[in-house]
């Protein structure tokens, strides 16, 4: 058959690692054929985010409709949205156009600091986009904010939180422990249908993790359709990731945070 089609509803980001750049490489990573929907431009390096450009909500409602309604789409990966409309905006499409496999991944604030989606738009992501969610992808200051709690110190809070996330609505939640201390990596992955499972993985010494939340994100949509269940895609996502972060000093992209490396088992 000819290649799943995935597309990522998300942020250009010109530097390359992150937004739907790095969506488009982790699809390609996977054998799936990429697509995307701008929501917004921004100005960003691997030192951090100098501006950002909003796709007026229309154009955005206009990028979806065309596209769904041409192509077939097998996975969904929603990343940055900017503001309130938009995040309204790409809840209503999910639903018109019965998208399947829709990761959403909410992005919030850049690893440099700067804030990528509105402080008025938490609450329309909340209550209208987590419900159509088969999978979010929060890390722990994004539970937090999410939740209105304080940010998980220990990996018990985090499974509380995993499960308090879980009845915002989407099926599944996967709380990523990237921000605790420790020699691990530790995700959690909960579901209204099963228990939770965890996912671990060595920690990698590195600055160069720009884009490591939306190649997860992007990663774990382009497997859904080409794996069992949930936790197989996850697994296999991580383990990806994993080695990605770990070859990234191979890339010389900026000064700064620089991007993993998406193409590590081919170049």
């Amino acid at each position: 058959m000819s290649a799943y089609n995935v597309v990522s509803i998300a942020g250009s980001d010109p530097s390359g690692g992150a937004g739907v750049q790095a969506d488009l490489k982790a699809f390609s990573a996977h054998g799936t054929f990429g697509m995307t929907v701008i929501t917004a431009l921004t100005a960003q390096s691997t030192r951090g985010v100098t501006g950002v450009h909003e796709v007026p909500v229309e154009f955005v409602v206009r990028q979806m409709d065309t596209l769904f309604d041409d192509a077939t789409i097998h996975a969904v990966k929603v990343g940055m949205l900017a503001t309130a409309e938009i995040a309204e905006a790409v809840a209503d499409a999910i639903v018109r156009h019965e998208l399947p496999n829709v990761v959403v991944d909410p992005v919030m604030v850049a690893k440099s600091g700067d804030r990528l989606l509105a402080t008025s738009a938490v609450k329309a992501l909340r209550t209208r986009l987590l419900p159509r969610a088969d999978l979010i992808t929060p890390n722990l200051p994004e539970a937090a904010d999410l939740l209105g709690e304080a940010e998980a110190a220990d990996l018990a809070t985090m499974r509380a939180q995993a499960q308090r996330l879980l009845e915002l609505g989407p099926r599944r939640v996967l709380l990523k422990g990237g921000h605790l201390a420790g020699d691990e990596s530790v995700d959690v992955l909960v579901s209204r249908d099963a228990g939770p499972v965890e996912f671990r993985a060595p920690r990698v010494a590195t600055r160069n993790t720009h884009g490591t939340g939306c190649t997860l994100s992007s990663s774990i949509a382009a497997l859904l359709p080409q794996r069992p269940d949930t936790a197989s895609a996850v697994a296999d996502a991580k383990a990806y990731l994993t080695e990605a972060i770990r070859r990234a000093g191979e890339i010389d992209a900026g000064g700064g945070q620089g991007p993993v490396h998406h193409f590590h088992r081919w170049w």
